[in-house]
């Protein structure tokens, strides 16, 4: 197959680009003919490697010049972006001529149903239905977030296919004809899990507001003052970086709690540590938590919207707290920190349990999703 992928860009180190590369480079392995249409890659190289027959395309639209600016600004100049991005897109997609088309739901979403190139078109979202209400935001962009996710559910009724990543999200976008479940898969296989003996917790993601890291530097504290052997990395970056720096200072954690930069080989950290932290608002599927397992961490995670509850079976593979609970988390950080025998017996559950997303499993379910929609018979 002809298949075309539309991402932004694929220079950051996030769970979105991760799972990309990792899906594109598995379906060029069997020979599918791939390409990625970016908008802002700016001749940055893809901060995962990418399959060298994978054609990667960019528009230079670059709708992140516009970040910083007013909402004046933004009302004014995005429309002409999205003209530009069409007529660019519509280009490629005529020259290419591919039998499907994926948005991965980046600024061509309400684009592509309109391009009609022949390609069946999917859109893949790896957020829940409410992230765009998770922003906290008020006054008039509290208006805009409300309309752009009522905008949402209208959109994605578009395509031949929706996928969503949880059971959880799928039931909050309705009774959806095109709307279909496929989990992310593991990012990378791990033949043997952590001995859980280090005396190391981990966190991974953006130091954003979607990641909630403030809670987690809190959580920190109690559990220092029981246990000050303990360390926690937490690997990313992000514009709250600084602020996170300066309260991890004013607690006095500084030689305790580390904020670490993005790694490559992040399966050998997961591997030194011997569970996985998570404090986040919202998310779709969380990449550091199906890695996490798949490295046989137990797992101590808020109960957010969505995919902890797809991923954690609260007691058996790790604990699902109540959102802001950071009282509870540290309460369950340091039960396994002092149950050796508890940690290993939910550490060998999350690595057992970890086959439900292995790659072969998932991406078979992409390629059937492919092949359905072409109305092709395996």
């Amino acid at each position: 197959m002809k298949i075309v992928y539309c991402i932004l860009g694929t220079f950051n180190s996030g769970g979105m680009e991760r799972v990309l590369a990792n899906k594109t480079n598995y379906l060029a392995k069997l020979g599918h003919d791939i390409s990625i249409i970016t908008t802002d890659q700016k001749n940055r190289k893809p901060y995962f490697d990418l399959d060298e027959s994978i054609k990667q395309i960019d528009l230079g639209i670059n709708y992140t010049e516009n970040n910083s600016s007013g909402l004046l600004k933004k009302l004014f100049d995005y429309p002409k972006k999205q003209a530009l991005h069409k007529k660019l897109l519509t280009e490629q997609l005529l020259a290419i001529q591919p039998e499907i088309c994926v948005s991965l739901f980046d600024h061509e979403v309400d684009l592509l149903p309109e391009i009609k190139d022949g390609s069946k078109k999917i859109v893949e979202i790896h957020f829940s239905r409410f992230k765009r209400l998770q922003y906290g935001r008020k006054g008039i962009w509290k208006i805009i977030d409300s309309y752009r996710s009522k905008k949402d559910l209208k959109t994605v009724q578009k395509y031949d296919k929706f996928v969503v990543l949880t059971e959880e999200d799928k039931s909050y976008w309705g009774d959806l004809p095109n709307i279909i479940v496929i989990p992310n898969a593991n990012s990378f296989p791990v033949s043997q899990r952590s001995n859980l003996t280090s005396k190391h917790v981990i966190a991974v993601g953006r130091y954003d507001y979607q990641k909630r890291f403030e809670d987690l530097v809190d959580v920190w504290k109690i559990v220092h003052q029981q246990e000050p052997d303990w360390k926690l990395n937490i690997f990313g970056k992000g514009p709250e970086k600084e602020n996170l720096q300066n309260q991890i200072n004013k607690l006095g954690l500084e030689k305790t709690l580390f904020l670490q930069e993005p790694v490559r080989n992040i399966d050998q950290q997961y591997l030194d540590s011997s569970m996985i932290a998570m404090t986040s608002r919202y998310e779709g599927l969380p990449m550091a938590l199906l890695e996490g397992q798949a490295s046989g961490l137990p797992m101590i995670s808020y109960a957010c919207k969505c995919g902890p509850r797809d991923i954690i079976q609260d007691g058996k593979n790790g604990y699902l707290l109540e959102e802001e609970d950071k009282a509870g988390m540290a309460n369950k950080i340091l039960e396994l920190i002092r149950d050796p025998e508890l940690r290993d017996t939910m550490g060998q559950h999350a690595f057992e349990m970890s086959g439900d997303f292995s790659e072969a499993a998932v991406m078979k379910k992409w390629i059937q999703l492919f092949n359905d929609a072409l109305n092709r018979r395996q």
